[in-house]
């Protein structure tokens, strides 16, 4: 599937021109006529008979900004001042900064922040060291942590690169949770060191948010991490997505009037994500779940599985189904994607239970395009943005770890993320329902309150919070 221009491929361009009449439409025309999509016009300079105007311009890639400069350089009376891309511009100088919460306006203030007062509160915290919660950036600080192995759809490109993938999920973590984040990107090569690491750094922070980890890696290291360490561990590519999915089915039953514990489940890639979207569904209630990778259905008697692959082939699959995707696929009520772009096709839809339920989660090309979708499916989903029902791991993780964090939970456990799903399908009003809208926008700001109010108390009700760490006499 072809993409759509979008902010991504953002282009900001000076163009000198005429003072005349015209002169605009013409520069609309040729952008037009090249697929770009005029996103704002601005006066830059009026100056004798000429005018500057910067034209920002959304593409659909590289190549496509290209062919739109070329298109304006091959007007006659036109000059390209510049071309600057946005995204880039966007990431001058990284996107996150350290701030202060106290000012240093005097003697005193410094006495107290730094020596010799700061001795004292290091003294209570080494008598109690629970007051590191109250006392620390630790109580409101959570560790972006990568190793680089899977980053987005970009694969194994190591720690540095992910650098700006992990500053964005800082922004997010501060934007809608109002959590400090910091990235912490890790030159290790091995789930050893990966540990090792993490444990060693471990006293600043008040939860480690583990991302872009390469399966099966992730799921070792995220069970010994919190194993053990006594903050929260979570690894979001897995259980956020699988959070956000369930917050997504809950609604989309109700559009389509069925009961979870009746639901033949596909799920298309064995990956972090698949395995925790069918662990979730089973603690859910889901009744059948299959999984398939690139070699079809995953079941017991199949050889050569990995460990989470070996988790699916024991958990799930009761019937034995063998067989490719399209095969397993028939008469199955909803299919989650989390694979590839292109897999199917409407007609290959068809052979679900009438008006099934399809998520599309491969980003940015989806398993299925919803327009093949379109007169088949009563609802869909994707990981996009530019169509309905976008499953966005941002409704999760900011209020999960917001909700932790309250709680001083030590832990995330199962309920607590049952929790949080069933927080963000709340958000949606009953009356609001419909086949384009079975989860929140990511811009609603009830939804991660909403979460960490509900997280929180399933923290207590599942007694792993720390006791409030009590100010010294």
């Amino acid at each position: 599937m072809a993409s759509t221009p979008n902010a991504a491929f953002s282009v900001r361009l000076r163009v000198q021109i005429p003072n005349k009449p015209g002169e605009l439409g013409r520069i609309a025309t040729a952008i037009g006529q090249a697929g770009g999509n005029i996103a704002g016009l601005d006066i830059v300079e009026v100056a004798g008979g000429s005018m500057v105007r910067d034209v920002t311009v959304l593409a659909s890639d590289e190549d496509h900004v290209g062919r739109i400069r070329a298109a304006l350089e091959g007007l006659e009376n036109v000059t390209l001042v510049s071309a600057t891309d946005r995204t880039f511009e966007l990431h001058e100088g990284g996107k996150i900064e350290v701030g202060l919460r106290s000012s240093l306006l005097s003697r005193d203030d410094l006495s107290m922040a730094y020596t010799p007062g700061v001795a004292r509160v290091c003294t209570a915290i080494q008598k109690d060291p629970d007051l590191a919660h109250r006392y620390t950036i630790r109580s409101n600080t959570v560790a972006v942590v990568t190793d680089g192995t899977a980053v987005l759809g970009l694969g194994d490109i190591g720690p540095l690169a992910a650098l700006p993938v992990m500053e964005g999920k800082a922004m997010l973590f501060k934007e809608f949770g109002g959590i400090d984040a910091f990235p912490v990107c890790l030159d290790v090569s091995s789930s050893d060191q990966l540990v090792e690491a993490v444990t060693r750094i471990a006293p600043v922070y008040g939860g480690i948010n583990l991302e872009d980890v390469a399966a099966p890696r992730c799921f070792e290291v995220e069970e010994r991490l919190k194993a053990v360490l006594d903050i929260p561990v979570f690894h979001d590519d897995q259980h956020g997505t699988a959070v956000v999915v369930l917050a997504a089915l809950r609604n989309a039953l109700k559009v389509v009037d069925r009961k979870i514990e009746d639901l033949s489940v596909v799920i298309a890639g064995a990956g972090a994500a698949g395995v925790a979207i069918a662990k979730i569904l089973l603690e859910a209630g889901v009744g059948s779940i299959v999984g398939v990778d690139r070699r079809g259905a995953i079941h017991r008697g199949r050889q050569g599985l990995d460990l989470s692959k070996q988790w699916l082939a024991d958990h799930t699959n009761v019937e034995g189904r063998q067989g490719s995707l399209t095969e397993v696929l028939a008469g199955a009520d909803l299919f989650v994607g989390v694979s590839g772009p292109g897999l199917l096709n409407g007609g290959d839809l068809a052979v679900m239970r009438p008006d099934p339920i399809v998520f599309a989660l491969a980003n940015p090309d989806p398993e299925v395009a919803p327009e093949e979708a379109e007169g088949v499916a009563a609802v869909v989903a994707t990981g996009r943005s530019d169509y309905p029902n976008q499953i966005n791991n941002v409704l999760c993780f900011p209020g999960i770890f917001r909700g932790a964090l309250d709680a001083g939970a030590t832990d995330i456990t199962e309920n607590m993320k049952l929790a949080a799903a069933e927080a963000i399908a709340s958000v949606v009003d009953e009356d609001q329902l419909s086949p384009s809208y079975i989860v929140p926008s990511v811009f609603d700001k009830r939804v991660a309150p909403a979460v960490a109010e509900a997280v929180a108390a399933a923290a207590r009700a599942d007694r792993v919070t720390r006791p409030e760490p009590l100010r010294p006499a």
